[in-house]
């Protein structure tokens, strides 16, 4: 692998007037390809039957405690006077968030032509898909009487009463978050489509060669199979684009367009997209670094991928830390005595140390990033993104439970605590995303084959035009 370490998005060099490649190591076209495909061809490695040996148990315990709560009720969450949102809307909207990234670097990153994207996209598109999945049990559970979800949509029916009440924030979600997973899933597929085909082609089983055939929808990799593939993903990628915003601009409105203090405020939307963004790169880096080192991917998800996700979760994170001091400085220039309370309560209440989990892992951890020397520390790149997904677990928590646990009346003041249940879930949830990620790396092409074989092709036409002396 090549000690070259880069040093940014636009200005990346090796040496004077040359880009650092995005595969290193010298690998050639067929190399790459049996790079990628041994994964899904042989067995897996020991620390991949670990983590389904952990993951699976933790969807089992997860599927039963939904089994419980349908059997139950939902008295057995901690819910409760005044908390009567409190874990599962948290996960939900924690859930919503790390899906973000996945289509940001797929869609937005595309449409700049930002070619960086191309060894990372692929996982970075999947995890959207299982992040999706995971948040969208929750509405579906949290309501109470899950069995009548299909009230949620607005169906042709007789009965105009069972219509969805379209004032609903609870609605809204529902058409942004459908939106977004079945685009994401369709644009996730199509990208695979090449690469599924690559697989047919390798496999040396009967089963394995029928499946990636159908997979694949008889691709042959003709001229008019490349012409019509990339029309369709840049048209989908224009699609995606603005969902990346619109979803958690909706998710905010569950909360913004509430009359309580802390949630009705403008700053929500904006403030949710950039916590999204940083919290879904946190979490793309968080399962990156491990499958690299795991699968052996060193020359395809280089130091200058990894360098160039730690300056975006920089950025979003002071985006993040910025519309936390605001939040303060308007409660205080408002001289609105309910809002001051609320921050106040939020920062040096009863809830004053998850406040300040929040604070120290989204504004002050990620600002080691700062030094290049740090961005250039795989180990301590992991912790810190960690400690961001731990830190916008923590900001949904404060955002919701803080707020309503003390509201008007202090005669009706309470102090949520989660039961076991609430506890189980959300490891649960954990464990169903972690199942699906594995399943993925095993039956699915980790890394875009035929988008990396692009990268290396212009990287190579660059170099030849280096040599005879042309200008980028």
């Amino acid at each position: 692998m090549s000690s070259v370490l880069t040093s940014g998005i636009d200005n990346t060099y090796d040496t004077p007037g040359r880009r650092t490649p995005l595969v290193t190591g010298g690998h050639n076209y067929s190399a790459v390809t049996r790079m990628v495909s041994r994964i899904s061809e042989e067995a897996q490695p020991t620390v991949w039957w670990i983590a389904m040996g952990i993951a699976v148990p933790l969807l089992i315990m997860f599927v039963s405690l939904i089994g419980h709560l349908f059997l139950t009720g939902v008295g057995v969450w901690g819910n409760m006077s005044p908390v009567f949102w409190a874990w599962p809307i948290v996960n939900f909207v924690f859930w919503v968030g790390i899906g973000h990234a996945g289509t940001l670097i797929s869609a937005i990153l595309f449409l700049f032509r930002q070619n960086w994207r191309t060894s990372i996209n692929r996982a970075a598109e999947a995890m959207t898909i299982f992040a999706v999945v995971c948040a969208g049990t929750f509405p579906g559970i949290h309501v109470g009487r899950a069995w009548l979800a299909f009230w949620l949509t607005p169906y042709p029916s007789l009965n105009l009463w069972m219509w969805p009440q379209f004032r609903s924030p609870l609605l809204w979600d529902v058409f942004a978050v459908g939106t977004y997973a079945s685009v994401s899933l369709v644009f996730w597929y199509m990208g695979m489509i090449p690469d599924l085909a690559t697989f047919r082609d390798r496999s040396k089983t009967k089963w394995r060669r029928m499946i990636y055939g159908i997979l694949c929808l008889g691709w042959s990799g003709s001229s008019r199979h490349w012409m019509r593939y990339e029309k369709a993903y840049a048209i989908l990628a224009a699609l995606a684009t603005p969902l990346v915003l619109s979803v958690h601009t909706v998710v905010s409105f569950d909360f913004a367009v509430s009359q309580l203090p802390g949630w009705h405020t403008t700053i929500f939307p904006p403030y949710f997209v950039a916590g999204a963004i940083f919290s879904g790169f946190g979490m793309v880096l968080t399962l990156l670094i491990p499958v690299r080192a795991i699968y052996n991917l060193k020359d395809l998800i280089t130091p200058r991928h990894l360098e160039n996700m730690c300056k975006i979760i920089l950025a979003t994170g002071s985006m993040v830390g910025l519309a936390y001091i605001t939040e303060f400085y308007m409660a205080w220039y408002s001289q609105n005595p309910n809002e001051y309370f609320t921050f106040v309560n939020r920062a040096f209440g009863p809830y004053w140390w998850a406040y300040w989990i929040m604070f120290t892992c989204n504004v002050i951890s990620p600002q080691v990033f700062w030094f290049r020397i740090f961005r250039q520390n795989v180990i301590l790149m992991w912790i810190v993104t960690i400690f961001v997904n731990i830190g916008m677990w923590f900001e949904r928590f404060v955002i919701t439970v803080t707020s309503l646990s003390r509201d008007f009346l202090p005669s009706s003041w309470g102090y949520f605590q989660p039961t076991w249940v609430d506890i189980g879930m959300l490891v649960g949830s954990f464990g169903l995303f972690t199942t699906l990620f594995c399943l993925f790396c095993k039956y699915l092409p980790i890394v875009a084959i035929s988008e990396v074989k692009g990268v290396m092709s212009q990287h190579a036409h660059d170099e030849h035009r280096h040599e005879h002396g042309h200008s980028h």
